[in-house]
């Protein structure tokens, strides 16, 4: 399993070839290869910062010896006008990471400001904000480090580390029952410790669950259940198994679902409903 560095550097490599291609021709036809400058990112407009780290390791990705210096962390409040970082390199180098700093910041300070709100509505609830795998393809990895730095939870990060048995899969399967058996002894002979969580669609799933799984699954997810249908369900688990509640959770509604006592609030619109933040790389002309 590659390290969260080692899966950055190669979205970084990856991105900048896509943006630079066989050439930045703007730059290579009008600055010399030697010319240095500066420039500083500004806030324009208030939120949650995250992905300072990630643009420091794509100006450091193009020239090592880029001076960068922070003046606001990933996680910090931001208003609009503040100067997040500066950056001293070659005008090549800033100008074709420019793009790639820029696109990997607004949209991870625009997820950790939306994450942020969540967040701060479950101060001093039992309930935890998860994310899930509605993610873009390819930015994975940056989408849920905003999520983190925004105060929610990730998910399992893709299908290979959580086993997680929907609907779909109990359907082809051939039932809950069934799909629970499987998974387990999978895990017994396959995949040791890897963890098995289950979706429920009714009351009646969770009674099927709570039956053959003790020992086996170690949460079950309730989709789509009203809060009230939450608040049944969690009697009948009785904190034998963690507990997520997922589908449709909003802004609007999360702190009746965290009045149930829920684990967890699983909610794709962390990310997929989430509006990037409005920044900009500004050349300093000494």
């Amino acid at each position: 399993m590659m390290t969260y560095d080692q899966q950055l550097n190669i979205l970084i490599k990856n991105a900048l070839n896509e943006d630079i291609g066989d050439g930045d021709h703007s730059t290579l036809s009008t600055i010399d290869k030697n010319a240095r400058g500066k420039a500083v990112l500004k806030i324009k407009e208030d939120g949650i910062l995250a992905g300072v780290k990630v643009a420091q390791a794509v100006f450091h990705f193009l020239e090592k010896e880029a001076k960068f210096i922070i003046y606001k962390n990933d996680g910090g409040v931001i208003t609009k006008g503040e100067i997040a970082f500066e950056v001293e390199a070659r005008v090549h180098t800033i100008l074709q990471c420019e793009r790639l700093a820029l696109n990997c910041m607004q949209r991870m300070s625009g997820i950790a400001t939306l994450t942020k709100k969540f967040t701060d509505k479950l101060q001093g609830y039992h309930t935890k904000v998860l994310d899930t795998r509605k993610t873009t393809p390819n930015f994975r990895l940056l989408e849920k480090e905003a999520v983190r730095i925004g105060g929610g939870i990730n998910h399992r990060m893709a299908l290979y580390d959580m086993i997680m048995l929907k609907d779909n899969h109990i359907d082809y399967c051939g039932g809950l029952e069934k799909a629970i058996h499987k998974a387990y002894e999978y895990v017994q002979t396959k995949k040791p410790g890897i963890k098995i969580e289950v979706e429920t669609r009714s009351i009646e799933e969770v009674k099927k669950v709570i039956q053959t799984a003790k020992g086996k699954v170690f949460r079950i997810m309730l989709d789509n259940f009203s809060p009230a249908q939450i608040k049944e369900a969690l009697t009948i688990i009785n904190g034998e198994f963690e507990t997520e509640a997922s589908g449709g959770i909003n802004l609007d509604n999360v702190v009746s679902y965290a009045e149930t006592g829920v684990d967890y609030v699983s909610i794709g619109g962390l990310i997929h409903q989430a509006r990037s933040l409005d920044l900009s790389l500004k050349a300093v002309i000494l």
